[in-house]
């Protein structure tokens, strides 16, 4: 039996946000190719609490496991950064518990390949590993080097993590066998800029889990009557922050009679402060899929995104019509126009969320669309397909 070695830089368990969603599906999927170990960080204890349901979901089919509580405050990683000259992303993430959980599970199982998540995972992997699969997800230096694009302290800060993240990007490519990114411009951004020659670097795509988001199910509205425009996302993540403000800010006063909910855990105080006669912010909700049922129109508008926004997929497999940023839609595999509205600025985007709240059957009509187009291209099951040929497990298993 191949013995797969998954790294983590959160617990994938629940499959609760965006990347817990891509690592879950795809250490589930590598559990049916053979016995995976787990290491990984969580955010606190109630996170690493999962990991029994987390076993129990993948059916006796983890082997050794190690959770670890991430407890490295980010001002004692950028002192830490700072000293060493590396990236605040790395130190953050540093553990000699992790280190020699690696090694230890590497040395009693010869043989096991490594499949690194998230770019910080890859400082644990050994070099000399008989297979090492590194998914970046999204290029992170580029995220670093959007936020760098101001004046100002932080600025300075992020452009010098932009710049050391990418040399250890690089780095990791130059050594893995194979580096995965979650879109194609994601994976020729980092190509264009690696140069690396011969180096194996392609997209893996996410899935959305059809059968969670079913359209055709009826959910319990969670607000009140009238047109209902919707933002989900993760509230504490910075772009999420941004999209959310702006948009109430720049765009809904632009759209006359409507109502916006932003839908989301952990919205901080910028957020939260956005709450009026026009505006709920909900904090943590029990079910996402009644807040998108009951939408009129979703958006997502992004300023600054990276990789695949699974926000934007789920309301789409939720049949919704979506009105997405240029940002936010890049990576996405569909026709604007026919699976989702594509609105580049507040005025185009007000434009546009203003005429699918006045004409009903074209919304439906995309939304009827959007939901072909996940089901065509976006299962999970098609998208993860390649992962035995990745990791050379159809050849192992076709010698042995």
């Amino acid at each position: 039996m191949a013995e797969i070695l998954f790294l983590a830089h959160r617990i994938p368990y629940p499959p609760d946000r965006g990347d817990k969603i891509r690592s879950w599906h795809i250490l589930k999927h590598l559990a049916t190719l053979g016995r995976v170990h787990l290491a990984c960080f969580a955010d606190d204890a109630a996170d690493a609490a999962h990991l029994p349901a987390l076993r129990e979901a993948l059916g006796g089919r983890l082997g050794e496991a190690h959770v670890e509580v991430r407890t490295t405050g980010k001002a004692v990683a950028g002192a830490r950064a700072l000293m060493a000259g590396r990236p605040v992303s790395l130190t953050l993430f540093d553990s000699r518990a992790m280190h020699g959980f690696v090694r230890g599970v590497l040395g009693r199982h010869a043989g096991a390949s490594v499949f690194a998540f998230s770019g910080q995972m890859a400082q644990f992997v050994p070099k000399g590993v008989p297979r090492f699969v590194m998914d970046f997800v999204d290029m992170d230096s580029a995220k670093f080097e959007s936020y760098g694009a101001g004046s100002g302290p932080m600025a300075a800060i992020h452009r010098r993590e932009a710049e050391l993240l990418f040399a250890f990007e690089r780095e990791t490519a130059a050594r893995a066998d194979t580096s995965l990114f979650v879109s194609e411009a994601e994976a020729s951004l980092f190509r264009s800029r690696a140069g690396l020659q011969g180096a194996d670097i392609r997209a893996l795509g996410n899935g959305v889990d059809l059968e969670f988001y079913d359209p055709t199910v009826r959910y319990e509205r969670s607000c009140g009557e009238g047109p209902l425009i919707a933002l989900t996302g993760q509230m504490d993540y910075a772009p999420n922050v941004d999209a959310a403000s702006w948009f109430a800010e720049e765009v809904l006063p632009r759209v006359q009679g409507a109502h916006f909910a932003i839908v989301g855990r952990n919205p901080p105080a910028s957020v939260a402060r956005l709450r009026g006669e026009r505006v709920t912010v909900t904090g943590a909700v029990p079910d996402v899929r009644n807040w998108l049922q009951a939408a009129d129109v979703v958006v997502a508008p992004l300023r600054i995104a990276r990789g695949v926004q699974n926000k934007v997929l789920e309301a789409m497999a939720m049949a919704r019509p979506v009105v997405a940023s240029p940002a936010a839609f890049e990576g996405i595999d569909a026709i604007p126009g026919r699976d989702l509205i594509v609105a580049d600025g507040a005025e185009a985007m007000a434009a546009a969320v203003t005429a699918l709240l006045a004409d009903r059957s074209a919304a439906d009509a995309i939304g009827r669309a959007a939901r072909q187009r996940v089901e065509s291209v976006y299962r999970w099951e098609v998208q993860l397909a390649p992962l035995a040929s990745i990791l050379r497990l159809d050849e192992r298993q076709a010698a042995a």
